[in-house]
């Protein structure tokens, strides 16, 4: 212990045994999907932290950490980012000093009882505190938030319905915090295992009280996957053909993935009076999604368009969240640089500026989203509130066929249907493609990025509000709630330390000759 205790002082070694530690969880989310892993992923990494020497050598850890982290759930970009996805994985790495340094400050030594119950509160608040601000658009979004990693977890997915991923990152957190506690401070067990008899009954309680959606209805929606086809005109003429085969089947929707038409319908009409022709066919409305320059204003949209037997129906829904350096360079002018390094957007897509319900058919509400809004789980949330009834995502991840990027994107959409107990459809261009039910359960089998075909799902509707819904991210407010009063808890007992305390009495001092009552004489 001693041999490792000094090879440890190293700062570089370290610093690597960080990184290494903080990229463990990567293997919690799909491709292997070993869902369990997520629940001990994290132990090594605390253990690590909680014997830095110092406060300052914690945050390093932490922030080493938090770097291995990040280039772990997004080693998927490297092609296309090159060296520039090690710049993004250092600078949102840092968002895990602090919490490195939480860890140390309540984990580090043998932390008594009160201590170790505390940091069952205070650490996983603070996790969700780094994934809530790294979940910001404009720093990559919530992809790889370690909640979503309970996907294909039926208890996990009744949570998600209460408080959202969110959830399910602070059990997941608390659960790895107890054991860190449990396996490394045999003298603070018991508030450790305290933690996991809380977890396990709050995950208990959830399964029996949070309301089940009830089914009401069914429609039957195909999805529409060309597989990889080199060209926008080829790809339409695939398009075309898978569905023309659906006709007579009895549909309500189709649906194509993102980027399917690569071109505006206004400047196309022809596309346009296909597209319908297909509708006519199949006696179904079509959802396809345009990647265009659009002729009624400046600039690239990616929008998801419903067409109708006789043309495009006006339902428009113009994306509004954007793939930073995909799709648009922040700061451009700063870090324009980043496209002679990799493949980053050469020219900036524009912004929708709402989200929309679209009317489909016979009464059909469904909530278009587009690629990787789907990772929000807010967007999926204020369209449950909308009256969607079906939620759609439209997505294309064909520049990453051969990573674990099309799965993890799909299993995203289970976490969105639980959460907002509405079925969710992710049709993508070319796969993986999945169908899920209110509930999170999935309906049928993914199309995989082998596949070029178009399948028809039969999905049960649900009607009713789940408790994430009615009562939106709950967790995080009571996370800052948690942060805060343990701050102004740490501020009042810094305040006594450094306030001097009363001077205490000391009776004045008498000569033989004094009088005890008469002083002085």
């Amino acid at each position: 212990m001693k041999t490792f205790g000094h090879w440890l002082a190293s700062p570089w070694r370290r610093s690597v045994l960080a990184a290494l530690a903080g990229a463990l969880p990567v293997f919690a989310f799909p491709a292997p999907s070993l869902w369990w892993f997520a629940y001990v992923a994290l132990v090594p990494w605390i253990v690590l932290v909680r014997s830095a020497p110092t406060g300052k050598r914690a945050a390093y850890d932490g922030w080493c950490g938090g770097f291995g982290y990040m280039l772990a759930v997004h080693h998927w970009l490297l092609p296309s980012l090159n060296v520039f996805i090690f710049v993004l994985a250092a600078l949102l790495g840092a968002l895990w000093a602090p919490w490195g340094w939480l860890v140390r400050r309540f984990l580090a030594g043998v932390p008594g009882p009160g201590r170790g119950t505390a940091a069952l509160l205070v650490l996983p608040s603070g996790w969700l505190m780094v994934e809530l601000v790294r979940s910001w658009q404009g720093l990559g979004g919530p992809w790889g938030v370690i909640g979503s990693s309970q996907w294909q977890v039926e208890p996990a997915l009744r949570l998600a319905s209460v408080g959202g991923v969110w959830l399910l990152s602070f059990l997941v957190v608390a659960v790895n915090i107890a054991l860190a506690v449990l396996l490394s401070v045999r003298e603070s067990r018991v508030p450790a295992v305290a933690g996991l008899v809380a977890t396990a009954a709050a995950t208990s309680a959830a399964w029996v009280w949070s309301p089940r959606p009830d089914t009401d209805g069914r429609v039957r929606v195909a999805v529409v996957q060309p597989g990889i086809i080199n060209g926008p005109d080829q790809r339409f003429d695939r398009e075309e053909q898978l569905t023309r085969q659906l006709a007579g089947r009895d549909l309500d929707l189709i649906v194509w993935g993102e980027s399917s038409v690569g071109f505006d319908l206004a400047d196309r009409p022809d596309l346009a009076k296909r597209i319908a022709a297909l509708a006519r066919e199949t006696k179904a409305d079509i959802l396809v999604n345009v990647d265009a320059r659009r002729s009624d204003r400046p600039g690239i949209y990616k929008s998801s368009i419903l067409v109708g037997p006789d043309g495009p129906t006006g339902d428009r829904y113009d994306k509004m969240r954007l793939v930073p350096f995909g799709e648009y360079i922040p700061a451009r002018r700063l870090l324009g640089w980043a496209t002679s390094v990799g493949k980053a957007a050469g020219e900036d897509r524009r912004r929708g500026t709402e989200q929309v319900i679209m009317n489909v058919g016979p009464g059909l509400r469904v909530g278009p989203m587009v690629c990787f809004e789907s990772a929000f789980p807010d967007m999926s949330r204020h369209l449950a509130e909308d009256g969607a009834e079906l939620l759609i995502a439209q997505s294309s991840t064909s520049s990453f066929q051969d990573s674990w990027a099309p799965e993890q994107h799909a299993s995203l959409a289970a976490l969105r249907a639980a959460e907002t107990g509405r079925p969710m459809v992710h049709a993508t261009l070319t796969g993986v493609s999945a169908v899920y039910g209110a509930s999170g359960q999935r309906i049928g089998s993914w199309l995989g990025t082998d596949k070029s075909t178009s399948v028809v799902y039969d999905i049960p509707l649900a009607h009713g509000v789940t408790p994430y819904v009615r009562y939106g991210d709950w967790p995080v407010h009571g996370a800052l709630v948690i942060l805060t009063v343990w701050c102004a808890t740490e501020g009042v007992r810094a305040f006594r330390l450094r306030r001097p305390g009363p001077q205490p009495h000391v009776p004045r001092a008498r000569t033989v000759r004094e009088s005890p009552v008469r002083p002085g004489r």
